[in-house]
């Protein structure tokens, strides 16, 4: 453990080994974090909704369990944060939306109960984009990219991206359609794992577009993504579409290097309309993996254009459908930008969604064959490293409509349900984040976990963090 790092930018491995040893009272230790909060978070704005009194209250009992002798493992009395998407009982949902300002559920999401059960302390909902899509509802808080507050801080799950980049919650939940678990980790600097579609449960999770929406882990280092995907992965009674498959133990051998690991690269796909420093960053971190024994081979990406147009169609069809109660009969309620991409899905025929279906299964085919040689495929998490924003928290780009090339590197895994992970590989000459994502096999989590360990093992990126 790094003595000198301060205490709120510390891993959820390191304050675990502090809470187990009872150096760290779970209670203290939330309370510093609320004060904390209390500070930085009126200029950062990650947070929707602040629930201090029960995540004191739930310290308490984690201290009175753990003097008792009752430590249930590495999440038990952390600090963490959910997107304003997940269900909280008697404490509002809004997902960003104005229709659902008032919304309060009364029942908990299965990943915030699960969450509860390893024992972390849930000190409240970050801010999302609207919808969980790319625009902001005028009447709420745009998440303020630690790193600089003139760029952006990553679109949909940017609360999570910023609360844990800035040392405000230990670890968070995003959700990812397109990229918006990767895209805050890469803006914010900081660990996003896409786990498998269907390794978490959805239930109780605000919907953008079901087929495509993942929920996964933003941290600070790969070992704690893998110790808060143990908590919320397997098979849910409440959503059909989890996946059965025993959830591995995340940690056992997450130090096990790379040794023989496959990773493909295809350096045009990495480079073509790349920022360069990016790009570099990205081979310089396959060249660090493979100086530890990693085997790299070359494959050649599919172009993925013709493929990407799918996506839009599938997303606003599907975004109708999960706002159906709302839209279109309270449509003059949503922001302009979320408005605008349901009018988008209300116009796609059946025709035209079976045609983006059969361009998606067409397009995971393709994926399919590059993966028969190799683990994983290393490629940037986005092309560029974070870009200026207007006051709406979007690029004057994004304001005008969505620019499909933002999404090249993360939506085909979208497609196809495949994890991937995402970690910091660097700062460009501005001092802006870069990342680097590795794309997995379908349940290769933990393989990935370990594959972006042994990255950190190597370089120091994941210890940078932003000037707060």
């Amino acid at each position: 453990m790094a003595e000198d790092t301060p205490l709120h930018f510390k891993t959820i491995a390191e304050i675990a080994e502090l809470i187990e040893s009872k150096q760290m009272s779970p209670v203290e230790l939330t309370t510093y974090m609320l004060d904390r909060i209390a500070a930085l978070d009126g200029r950062l704005k990650s947070y929707a909704t602040l629930m201090a009194d029960s995540a004191l209250s739930a310290a308490k009992a984690a201290e009175r369990e753990i003097q008792g002798g009752s430590y249930r493992g590495a999440l038990h009395g952390v600090p963490i944060a959910v997107k304003d998407l997940c269900f909280t009982a008697g404490v509002r949902t809004m997902g960003g939306t104005k229709v659902l300002a008032d919304h309060v559920p009364n029942f908990d999401a299965t990943v915030v109960k699960k969450l509860q059960a390893a024992g972390a302390v849930l000190l409240g909902k970050l801010n999302l984009t609207e919808g969980a899509m790319a625009g902001y509802h005028p009447d709420f808080d745009i998440p303020v990219n630690p790193w600089s507050s003139e760029h952006w801080s990553g679109a949909s799950s940017s609360g999570s991206g910023v609360a844990t980049a800035a040392g405000l919650c230990f670890g968070s939940l995003g959700s990812d359609t397109g990229g918006s678990i990767r895209f805050p980790a890469a803006a914010c600097g900081v660990v996003g794992l896409k786990p498998t579609w269907g390794r978490v449960s959805r239930y109780g999770v605000l919907a953008l577009a079901e087929s495509l929406d993942h929920v996964g882990p933003l941290t600070r280092s790969s070992a704690d993504a893998g110790i808060m995907l143990q908590a919320i992965a397997g098979l849910d009674p409440d959503d059909p579409t989890s996946l059965p498959n025993p959830v591995p133990d995340m940690a056992e051998g997450v130090d096990r290097g790379v040794r023989g690991v496959r990773i493909g690269v295809d350096e045009q796909y990495i480079t073509h309309d790349v920022d360069p420093e990016l790009a570099e960053a990205v081979l310089s971190g396959v060249r660090a993996l493979e100086h530890q024994g990693a085997e790299v081979v070359e494959v050649h990406m599919p172009e993925m254009e013709s493929f990407l147009s799918a996506w839009p169609v599938l997303c606003s069809a599907e975004a109708v459908a999960a706002h159906q109660a709302t839209y279109p009969s309270r449509r003059e309620e949503y922001g302009p930008w979320f408005r605008d991409w349901l009018d988008l899905g209300a116009g796609v025929t059946g025709a035209a969604y079976a045609k983006a279906n059969n361009q998606r299964a067409a397009c995971n085919g393709r994926l399919r064959q590059i993966f028969e040689s190799i683990d994983v495929l290393a490629c940037p998490s986005m092309p560029t490293p974070p870009f200026p924003v207007a006051s709406s928290g979007l690029s004057e780009s994004l304001d005008d409509g969505l620019d499909m090339s933002l999404l090249r590197f993360t939506a085909p895994s979208d497609f196809n349900g495949a994890p991937t992970i995402s970690v910091p590989c660097g700062l460009n000459g501005e001092g802006l984040p870069l990342s680097l994502q590795f794309v997995g096999k379908h349940l290769e989590e933990k393989l990935l976990c370990r594959i972006g360990h042994a990255y950190e093992q190597a370089t120091e990126w994941h210890a940078v963090h932003p000037p707060v």
